[in-house]
């Protein structure tokens, strides 16, 4: 006669709280012993209890994305974004210096399409910076807000770390 009942006579009808450990499952502590019960359970969180610091305190990716066709000034912002974000001790990464978009245009130089075949090729330069900081957002307000140079296109993309 067992004190168990009927219901945990097979190891799937056992609640799902509770784990069947045998001897063949145990490999790296191999015990005489043929059942090991355990509980498994998280500790207990009241509900809602420290959303409100979560939310304000939430570290996010961010990436800003810097354009312009004037190298200097472009160095010029990446510095400035860069000190300010050292400053309020947050973990920066860049700038990142992508490829040089450079756009060629051919055109003729005689408007008439009459006389000697001579052309005037034009080129188009566009530098691109890439930043990345991991900061709560309104940090990224405070570090943003700096003047921009002129010609310099700024975007900012924020990401769930």
């Amino acid at each position: 006669v067992s004190d168990f009942s009927p219901r945990f006579a097979s190891p799937s009808l056992f609640p799902r709280h509770l784990r069947i450990r045998t001897k063949s499952d145990c490999r790296v502590a191999r015990q005489r012993t043929t059942h090991t019960y355990t509980k498994m359970s998280a500790p207990y969180k009241a509900p809602g209890a420290g959303k409100e610091e979560a939310v304000e305190q939430r570290v996010h990716r961010i990436r800003i994305t810097l354009t312009s066709k004037n190298v200097a000034n472009l160095e010029k912002v990446c510095a400035d974004l860069i000190r300010g974000a050292k400053e309020k001790r947050l973990k920066v990464k860049g700038p990142v210096r992508m490829p040089t978009k450079t756009l060629k245009l051919t055109v003729r130089k005689s408007p008439c399409g009459e006389g000697t075949n001579t052309f005037d090729r034009f080129e188009l330069r566009i530098h691109k910076r890439l930043i990345d900081l991991h900061s709560p957002a309104d940090v990224v307000k405070q570090i943003t807000s700096i003047s921009i140079e002129p010609g310099v296109e700024v975007e900012v993309t924020i990401v769930d770390a």
